[in-house]
């Protein structure tokens, strides 16, 4: 069963090398165990997405610039999230601001192929 995914909850990056919390900001007022719930459009870098510290995705040019100053050597490069869609997967029958809610099973995408998912979530006994 798909869980309310709220502010705090850790996300993870396939290239990134630490997980990072999710913002949710308070603008939909809806809440999960007094927390903000988040919908799909909560995908913002810098203000939902925090930097998942260092990325390892040879398409960042962050990495590219990284690997290339170690002559060729196998080096992360500072993660600057860039996502351009919102989350998929988010439950439409469920609405948060008039969009559908973000689940434990929602994804998000990163420009430099990154898959970003939810790892857990403070309100995991609410289910949708």
């Amino acid at each position: 069963m798909a869980k309310a995914v709220t502010t705090g909850a850790l996300l993870k990056c396939s290239y990134g090398v630490a997980p990072t919390p999710l913002m949710v900001l308070p603008i939909s007022r809806v809440l999960a165990k007094s927390m903000p719930m988040a919908n799909i459009m909560d995908n913002k870098p810098f203000v939902n997405i925090l930097p998942f510290v260092l990325c390892n995705s040879s398409t960042n040019p962050a990495v590219i610039a990284a690997r290339a100053a170690a002559f060729g050597a196998t080096v992360p490069g500072p993660c600057v999230p860039a996502i351009v869609a919102p989350w998929s997967g988010g439950n439409s029958k469920v609405l948060v601001g008039g969009k559908p809610a973000v689940t434990n099973e929602s994804k998000c995408r990163c420009t430099w192929n990154g898959s970003i998912t939810v790892v857990n979530t403070p309100a995991s006994s609410i289910t949708l």
